[in-house]
């Protein structure tokens, strides 16, 4: 790696990395003058919003730099000594130190594939960006037959809060995920990359050789005040002892006897989830009380806090608050919570068109066809797929299931920009099925897909996995900070928490012509405020206890007729 220091007026002149590494950086002396995206001035040229235009630069741009670039200059030999002597030792074999979890063994992985993923030599995949680092390795043999109502894929689980730099086992295959990676998701991750390794998820190059070596999340925080002559031996991680406990902080139960689990979320993050791995409303309200609560006292050192479907990930900062601290508090906390069985909260209900088997998602389809896999149990057409898992007597009952469905927010940001992770409150309307592995790597912006027993609606175009069930009109304001239509003003995502979703039937040439309407700001969703209460919930779950449970058997029975069939294929063996 090499650094050049140019003078006011100068010429830097960049070409083609052609060593080791992936990225070369620019500084400007003074900084970048560029408006404020969401508190950011980074550019996230996937939703082609924030930085220069939402955009990559391209020749003839021009760039403002903030203040007198020669005020408070440097000389230039010593702004280049000090960039040598700090720079990172970059090649192509590299060493990323982890701390264990969330997801460890025995529960969702094997000993054995704990093992192989800590003295295994991995390999970057050339298909990888700042959403993730795909590498190629070894195939997990899993401890789980499947993910239950999760998904038909033993990697499959409700989803959660995902971090930077954690592995992401899409299925079968592991993917370090990025900056610009998804925040929430129904995968395992049985890893996390400490913060202060993060940055060479930046340069990790097709091909080079990845070995993650495990260290205690005590000592990770310390790796961000190296000094420059250990900073310089990066990327070799000198710790080689993890904290050996398989990712779990504590387990204990609630004062009525429910399960409580604190798992590690790499060197900064905790993850509390509810109850045994089942789809529980109830869980979901104790999670939102937790939520709450954390919120009101306002806990010097966390950082952030984001909901899933059964849990809840807290963010902190380990220079002031300890995982020990953070989780001997969420410990305690429960005791102090307020009862859930009488939770009423705001839900709004929300009615958008659905263009059912939209052509855009037979494109994704046979895209992956051509470019992923031919021969998936979902090809050609995840619709038929959707209803021989579930045991329905034809599509034209996932159709009506589909329309006739009301399903509740439990997550928002999944995959992007504010897109929903929302379950049918009546649980005969919720149909399960698996997630595409390997992944798509293309969905539609704003396809409405079906994965476990949840619905998706996709916030923009990228990778994906849900069943495709339709399209409908945006979720993400892209006009933001000016106002849209049904958008809050300020706020560029449409849908909140314990929204309740419904569709309507439009055909393919009206949805574009509604999109149109909503990308220029004059598009309108019916939105229609109101509540729900978990007691009145529950009391219709007892009510209509003996149908519930006749479908559900019926769905569990083609479901284990999936799986035989897929077993008796070879589909979990695949490599």
């Amino acid at each position: 790696m090499a650094v050049h220091y140019r003078a006011a007026r100068g010429t830097l002149t960049v070409g083609m990395i052609t060593g080791p590494g992936m990225r070369s950086y620019v500084l400007f002396s003074g900084g970048l003058v560029e408006p404020d995206y969401l508190d950011s001035t980074a550019t996230f040229t996937m939703a082609a919003f924030g930085g220069h235009d939402g955009r990559a630069l391209r020749a003839g741009d021009d760039l403002t730099i903030s203040g007198d670039p020669g005020a408070d200059e440097p000389a230039p030999e010593r702004a280049a000594r000090v960039a040598i002597e700090e720079q990172p030792s970059i090649g192509h074999r590299w060493e990323l130190a982890v701390t264990e979890g969330p997801h460890g063994a025995p529960e969702f992985f094997t000993r054995a594939d704990i093992t192989t993923l800590l003295s295994t030599d991995y390999t970057v995949h050339f298909n990888s960006d700042r959403t993730g680092v795909r590498l190629e390795g070894p195939k997990p043999q899993w401890a789980r037959t499947d993910g239950g109502e999760a998904g038909l894929h033993p990697s499959n689980i409700h989803d959660n809060a995902y971090c930077v730099g954690a592995l992401d086992f899409t299925g079968d295959t592991p993917i370090l995920l990025g900056p610009d990676g998804p925040s929430l998701g129904g995968f395992v991750c049985p890893l996390t990359v400490v913060r202060a390794d993060r940055w060479k998820l930046g340069q990790l190059a097709p091909g080079d050789a990845v070995r993650f070596v495990p260290v205690r999340a005590q000592r990770a925080p310390s790796l961000d005040r190296l000094d420059v002559q250990r900073r310089a031996s990066f990327p070799v991680v000198f710790s080689r002892s993890g904290d050996g406990d398989d990712g779990v902080l504590a387990r204990f139960q609630t004062r009525d006897g429910t399960d409580v689990t604190l798992r590690r979320s790499g060197d900064g993050g905790v993850l509390i989830e509810y109850g045994p791995m089942l789809l529980d409303l109830a869980m979901r309200a104790r999670v939102h009380v937790l939520y709450e609560e954390l919120s009101r006292r306002g806990i010097d050192g966390i950082t952030e806090m984001v909901p899933g479907v059964r849990s809840l990930q807290v963010q902190f900062d380990p220079s002031r608050l300890s995982i020990d601290e953070l989780t001997e508090l969420l410990a305690g906390i429960d005791e102090t919570l307020p009862a859930t069985e009488q939770l009423v909260v705001p839900s709004r209900e929300v009615r958008l068109p659905l263009s059912w088997d939209d052509p855009s998602t037979h494109e994704a389809i046979q895209r992956y066809m051509h470019g992923v896999r031919a021969d998936a149990p979902w090809c050609p057409w995840n619709i038929e797929f959707i209803r021989r898992i579930n045991g329905l007597a034809d599509v034209e009952a996932v159709h009506d299931i589909v329309y006739g469905a009301q399903y509740l927010v439990l997550g928002l940001g999944d995959v992007y920009l504010g897109a929903p992770v929302a379950t049918p409150l009546d649980p005969r309307h919720r149909l399960v099925t698996t997630k595409y592995n390997p992944a798509r790597t293309w969905t539609p912006e704003n396809a409405v897909g079906i994965g476990g027993a949840y619905m998706c609606i996709y916030g923009m175009e990228g990778p994906g996995g849900y069943q495709f069930v339709g399209r409908t009109t945006q979720v993400w304001n892209h006009r933001h900070p000016r106002d849209a239509g049904s958008f809050e003003p300020g706020t560029p995502w449409l849908l909140r928490y314990f929204d309740r979703i419904s569709f309507y039937p439009v055909r393919a040439a009206e949805l574009m012509d509604l999109r149109a309407d909503t990308a220029a700001g004059r598009g309108d969703v019916d939105i229609a405020d109101g509540t729900f209460s978990l007691p009145d919930y529950l009391e219709f779950l007892a009510a209509d206890a003996d149908p519930i449970a006749a479908f559900r058997r019926q769905q569990a029975d083609a479901f284990a007729a999936e799986r035989q069939a897929w077993d008796t294929a070879g589909e979990f063996t695949r490599k």
